[in-house]
């Protein structure tokens, strides 16, 4: 028992090579840990090698040399000088001679060595109206002091809404704007759960295509179609997955969907590639035979250069053979992974689809619901409302899907707060809107009805309309 006990334990312990996220404030960042790597966060060099044995969710400060120190819990204490409050603060002026350490002088407590907290203390106790202010005010003076001077960094286990914030905050126009909130109901909408088998399709660096794996925690099937040459998947690294996550991912491009329907996608390896190759080493050896002279004199010479080409040739050839080698590997690869792909396609029997992406949805998704079997939920994020607006008209005139709703999320953050609970004055403008609805068996026609009918039925419903 007590070696499941420590198995626990090592779970929630940051180890090398993992993935993590590091925190500051608003401000995140992903990085894989690595002995003696630099990692450069909010401008600064720090080196994580010390992080490796400590739990997630640990505070560091920084050191000088770039190196963590587990943050002592006694020193995120507020000071005693903050219980020293004044009744408002109408009388005092901000006109910039209050505090009397100057910049050089905090430059030189950081160069003597002093922590963040303790210079937060020595600008507290050198302003001549922070014992003025109310305690609201002393509270945010210091908060505002801590994120300016305290070297700290705190070093996260990555998940879906960690990366959706960091990617939303950094760079959101690589994730098409989608917020977070948004991705997860477009996760509960689609129904994603383990042991399913669901289509992704998406341009948001691979976040969308990470959760969803994550939220099937390594059981059922993913399948990706990507446009281009091949998937972007680069925010699913930052996940950190283990190796048996991939082993259920699968991969097909949506432009070979039309030969796949047809019956004429081509499984085999691509011939012509092994031709060229040989073509080439075929030229190459007729030069050593041009090699010579008819000078007697100078045979020992020209022998002695006739080596070394042939060592050369040799070499080339041994270059070539492998490079071909590792050519045809991934090749048969490729095509292993499209026909894998495609027979999980051919049985029509997807659990659910996903659409985020940069491309008008309305035509991948009509392709796409072919795939699914009926009474199965689908979800398309889009960054405007107009081509989602085209998708709704479109599954309503021709059928195949009900419950179809277009909704819009909004979202605020509230500063919760001893007397001074508010709704915060930044907000997000925009989440997106997202498209969700069910599938249903299409409804047959007429002549389908009359051909199921009994023989001597059918003879009977002729003679009456005859």
């Amino acid at each position: 028992m007590a070696d499941t006990g420590d198995d626990d334990d090592d779970r929630y312990r940051i180890k090398e090579g993992d993935y993590v996220v590091l925190k500051r404030g608003d401000i995140y960042k992903s990085v894989q840990i690595l002995p003696k790597k630099k990692v450069i966060f909010e401008k600064q060099w720090i080196f994580l090698d010390n992080a490796v044995g400590c739990l997630y969710g640990d505070t560091f400060e920084i050191g000088a040399g770039g190196g963590l120190q587990p943050q002592n819990t006694k020193t995120t204490e507020s000071p005693p000088d903050s219980k020293v409050a004044g009744t408002d603060n109408r009388n005092i002026i901000d006109d910039g001679k209050s505090q009397k350490l100057t910049k050089d002088d905090i430059e030189k407590l950081k160069d003597q060595g002093l922590r963040g907290q303790e210079i937060v203390q020595q600008l507290i106790e050198n302003s001549s109206t922070f014992s003025n202010k109310t305690g609201y005010a002393q509270d945010k003076y210091i908060k505002k002091k801590k994120k300016k001077y305290e070297n700290t960094v705190t070093v996260l286990r990555p998940n879906c809404r960690i990366l959706a914030m960091m990617y939303h905050g950094r760079e959101p126009g690589k994730i098409c704007h989608l917020r977070y909130d948004t991705l997860a109901q477009m996760l509960t909408l689609a129904n994603i759960h383990a042991n399913s088998k669901v289509l992704v399709f998406e341009t948001c660096a691979g976040l969308v295509l990470g959760s969803i794996m994550e939220r099937m925690g390594g059981f059922g099937t993913v399948i990706q179609m990507f446009p281009g040459e091949g998937p972007v998947r680069a925010g699913v690294e930052s996940f950190g997955f283990p190796a048996h996550f991939y082993e259920t991912l699968h991969e097909f491009p949506i432009c070979h969907l039309n030969a796949l329907e047809a019956g004429t996608l081509n499984k085999r390896p691509v011939a012509g590639e092994k031709e060229s190759t040989a073509e080439e080493e075929e030229v190459l050896p007729g030069a050593d035979q041009q090699d010579g002279s008819p000078d007697d004199q100078s045979m020992e010479t020209v022998s002695g250069d006739a080596k070394v080409q042939d060592q050369k040739q040799k070499e080339e050839e041994k270059r070539r053979e492998a490079k071909a080698l590792e050519k045809k590997v991934k090749l048969e690869e490729k095509q292993r992974k499209l026909a894998a792909a495609a027979a999980q396609l051919d049985g029509r029997n997807a659990d659910g689809l996903v659409i985020a992406s940069r491309f008008h949805p309305c035509p991948v998704l009509l392709r796409l619901l072919r795939f699914l079997s009926p009474s199965r939920p689908f979800a398309v994020y889009s960054q405007y409302l107009e081509p989602l607006i085209e998708c709704y008209t479109k599954l309503k005139e021709q059928g195949g899907a009900v419950g179809l709703k277009v909704t819009d999320t909004w979202l605020r953050h509230y500063q919760v707060l001893p007397n001074r609970t508010h709704p915060r004055l930044l907000m997000s403008g925009g989440g997106g809107y997202l498209l969700s609805g069910t599938t249903v068996a299409s409804e047959r026609s007429a002549g389908s009805l009359q051909s199921e009918e009994p023989a001597p039925k059918r003879q009977k419903l002729k003679d009456t309309l005859g």
